[in-house]
């Protein structure tokens, strides 16, 4: 109990961490794809997923949540974001034993390509293309990551991740630029840096009520070029319960029917709070619907979305969708995961 106690007391002081930088700016941050989020299941349920991700989901959420894996999980998500950027996670977990678990994972963003354009001469006296320089670049963007994760009592697991994220705006080159009046210099047109993440869930122990935190991206600025800047540091608070199921909260079933709900406040340092609901029905074990809201945003909303699963042997494998209303003018996000769990 001592344990818990103190990993409840270091989840506490890194959320007191996380509020002193919450009153930046929007847009204030750099990395800004790691507002991004892989995991179908978890994008249609309108982000309310801090409780419960698990396996090789878990990586991207609350590391935590890995502890869980009762064997191998492999997990790939692709990602149709906003024009014509792409983007993809791909994760592993593995059980440990009684020494806890590991995961892994990589995430790629590929922006498209872009036109470049450029203020010198004699670029600027094209009368038919002014500007433009002929020259194209594709800005790109990775992370990779390594967690650990133990559960401490049969109720309580807590997990710890360290990434790498890199971002590169020009092709990965040095350029020389103007980095105040009529002083030019090469500087990088990339950033990388290290970020971490902290989690812990715990089971109430009353019917299917449980509760999970996360606190993600902790790290120094990153630097590109002359400025730094954070990156997007991420607190979530949630709680989720089966409100009918084998113990739900309001109505017993016999397990092949279940209505969940979760509910996640969220808190980035770049926006007020903001919460996300969702809930889920699933259907002879096999069949899920989704749907889900995210509150005090400038462009999203609702999320929608289903999944399948089956098992095969002993493996079960799993497909989600999920799409993700963006508001009138910049259309939608959608999601596709596969999965698979070794039994």
């Amino acid at each position: 109990m001592k344990i818990v106690k103190r990993i409840l007391w270091l989840l506490f002081m890194m959320s007191a961490l996380a509020v002193t930088s919450f009153g930046q700016k929007v847009g204030s941050t750099s990395m800004q794809f790691l507002h991004v989020m892989p995991v179908a299941r978890a994008t249609a349920l309108g982000d309310a997923y801090s409780v419960w991700a698990s396996g090789a989901e878990a990586v991207f959420w609350n590391p935590s949540g890995v502890a869980l894996v009762r064997n191998q999980e492999l997990s790939s998500t692709y990602i149709d974001w906003l024009f014509d950027t792409q983007q993809g996670a791909l994760s592993y977990a593995a059980s440990l034993g009684n020494m806890g678990a590991v995961g892994a994972q990589i995430q790629y963003v590929d922006f498209g390509e872009f036109e470049e354009t450029s203020v010198a001469r004699p670029y600027i006296k094209n009368p038919d293309e002014p500007g433009f320089t002929g020259r194209t670049f594709r800005p790109f963007s990775y992370l990779i990551g390594l967690t650990y994760a133990r559960s401490l009592t049969d109720r309580f697991s807590t997990g710890i991740s360290i990434k790498y994220a890199h971002e590169s705006l020009f092709n990965g080159q040095m350029i020389r630029a103007m980095v105040s009046q009529g002083v030019y210099e090469n500087v990088k047109t990339w950033a990388d840096g290290l970020l971490f993440d902290f989690g812990v869930r715990y089971n109430t122990g009353y019917k299917t009520i449980q509760l999970g935190a996360s606190v993600q991206n902790f790290g120094a600025d990153i630097q590109y070029a002359k400025e730094a800047s954070a990156a997007p540091l991420l607190f979530r608070f949630g709680t989720a319960a089966d409100i009918i199921g084998n113990d739900g909260l309001f109505l017993s079933s016999d397990g092949e029917n279940r209505v969940s709900v979760a509910f996640d406040l969220f808190q980035p340092n770049d926006y007020a709070q903001q919460e996300h609901v969702g809930i889920e029905y699933e259907f002879a074990r096999t069949f899920a619907f989704r749907a889900g809201y995210k509150f005090n945003y400038d462009t999203e909303g609702l999320t929608l979305g289903a999944g399948f699963k089956q098992t095969v042997e002993s493996v079960k494998l799993s497909l989600d969708y999920s799409y993700g209303s963006m508001g009138a003018y910049l259309g939608n996000a959608q999601r596709i995961s596969l999965g698979a769990e070794i039994q």
